[in-house]
């Protein structure tokens, strides 16, 4: 069985950071690309940042230049660094990982449950 779980959100002022962290535990071989994405009220999932295993990183128009993402394979844990954040990035963020659970099986996503990060203008 696979988890991943997020830590780090809550409630920040504009203007403040927050830092996530996502950690993936379980009976993992090997991990792809891990990332986050966002999900505000009445809106659809988006894509926040993704990073690959070698640490390729991509982000989202809205927060570039604000958000970092990095990743640290030894630990299995990706984490967002959240800088100058705005109301409009208000949402739920969830963690995502393409990872493989055994040998001859392909790779999978996996999502964390979601951590609620709330920015009070």
């Amino acid at each position: 069985q696979v988890q991943l779980v997020e830590s780090g959100g809550g409630l920040v002022q504009a203007g403040g950071s927050l830092r996530l962290s996502c950690a993936a535990s379980g009976r993992i071989i090997s991990i792809n690309a891990m990332g986050w994405y966002r999900q505000a009220p009445g809106k659809q999932r988006e894509l926040v940042a993704t990073i690959t295993k070698s640490e390729n990183a991509n982000y989202a128009d809205s927060v570039t230049g604000r958000f970092t993402i990095s990743r640290d394979n030894a630990k299995n844990t990706v984490y967002l660094q959240m800088n100058s954040l705005k109301p409009e990035d208000t949402a739920v963020y969830y963690c995502n990982a393409d990872l493989k659970t055994q040998v001859f099986r392909p790779f999978s996503d996996y999502w964390g449950q979601g951590t609620q990060v709330t920015v009070s203008s």
